[in-house]
C-alpha cells in the first residue's frame, strides 16, 4: 500500500512531437521514453496530434488525419506499452479517439464546446483540458463542470494566457487556482512558451524558457507536466521553434522529480 502511495504522489508526465510527422519520428520519440520510465521509474503518457486543427496558416502541416493518425498511435501503445494522449477537435472525433488513447486532451481554444466536452467525458477516459488562453484558472470550474456531470474524470493543464498581440505570459497563481478544483494540474511547459502567429504567418517562441516554466510550476504546486519534444526541433513540421530537444528530457525530468 505504501507503494502505491508513492506512485500515486509522482508527477503527470506527457511528452511526445507536437504532430504526427512519420513512423519513425513517433517510434524514436517512444523508445526514449520507454528508456525513461525504466530508468527513472515513471510513467510518461505518449502524446502526439494526428490534425493540428488550428495552425495560423492554411499551408501548415497538419498530421496525417484521424484513422491515419489514431492507427500510428495504436501502434504506439502495442509496440512500447506507453499510455497514450491525443488533442480532438470536434465531437464526432472522441469516441474513436477514446479506442486508442488513455487520456482526450482539449485543445485551449475548444475548452468551453460543450458538445466537445460531453462526448469526450462520455467515452470514459480521462479528460485533460488546456485552459484557454483568455481564461482565468478559477474560470475553469465550468469546463470541470460539464465534463463531471457527464461522466468523466477531469484534468487541467496551464498554458499562458493572451498578452497583447503576438506573446502569452504564465500567471502561475492559477495554477494553484486549478489545484481547488481539480486535483491534477499540468504545467504546459512548451505550448506556453509561444509567441501566437508572431512568425509571419506561423507562431514562434523560445524553448530556452522551458526548464524555467517547468520548475516554476511546481514551486506553484503543479502536479503534472508536459512537454512537447522532438530529436530536432528546429526541423519540426509543427511548434519547431518551442518544442524541447529530446536528449534534454530526461535531465528535466529528473531536477522535477
Amino acid at each position: 500500500m505504501a507503494e502505491n502511495q508513492a506512485n500515486r504522489r509522482k508527477p503527470v508526465f506527457i511528452a511526445g512531437p507536437c504532430v504526427i510527422e512519420s513512423a519513425e519520428l513517433l517510434d524514436t520519440v517512444a523508445r526514449r521514453l520507454v528508456d525513461i520510465n525504466t530508468r527513472l521509474g515513471i510513467d510518461i503518457i505518449f502524446k502526439a496530434s494526428f490534425d493540428k486543427a488550428n495552425r495560423t496558416s492554411l499551408h501548415s502541416f497538419r498530421g496525417p488525419g484521424l484513422e491515419r493518425g489514431l492507427q500510428m498511435l495504436a501502434d504506439v501503445k502495442q509496440k512500447h506499452g506507453l499510455r497514450i494522449t491525443t488533442d480532438i477537435h470536434e465531437a464526432w472525433q472522441a469516441e474513436a479517439a477514446g479506442e486508442v488513447c488513455d487520456v482526450l486532451q482539449i485543445p485551449a481554444f475548444l475548452c468551453r464546446q460543450t458538445d466537445l466536452l460531453v462526448a469526450a467525458a462520455k467515452t470514459g477516459r480521462t479528460v485533460n483540458i488546456k485552459k484557454a488562453q483568455f481564461l482565468s484558472g478559477r474560470d475553469m470550474v465550468y469546463p470541470v463542470q460539464k465534463v463531471r456531470e457527464s461522466g468523466g474524470e477531469v484534468w487541467l493543464t496551464e498554458r499562458g494566457n493572451s498578452f497583447g498581440y503576438n506573446n502569452l505570459v504564465v500567471d502561475f497563481r492559477n495554477i494553484a487556482d486549478m489545484r481547488e478544483i481539480v486535483p491534477t494540474v499540468i504545467m504546459d511547459c512548451t505550448h506556453s512558451v509561444q509567441r501566437p502567429s508572431a512568425g509571419d504567418g506561423k507562431t514562434v517562441g523560445d524553448r530556452k524558457f522551458v526548464p524555467a516554466m517547468a520548475l516554476a510550476a511546481k514551486a506553484f504546486g503543479a502536479t503534472g507536466y508536459f512537454f512537447e519534444v522532438h530529436p530536432d526541433p528546429d526541423s519540426g513540421l509543427s511548434d519547431a521553434a518551442n518544442m524541447l530537444e529530446l536528449d534534454k528530457l530526461e535531465d528535466l525530468i529528473t531536477q522535477l522529480l
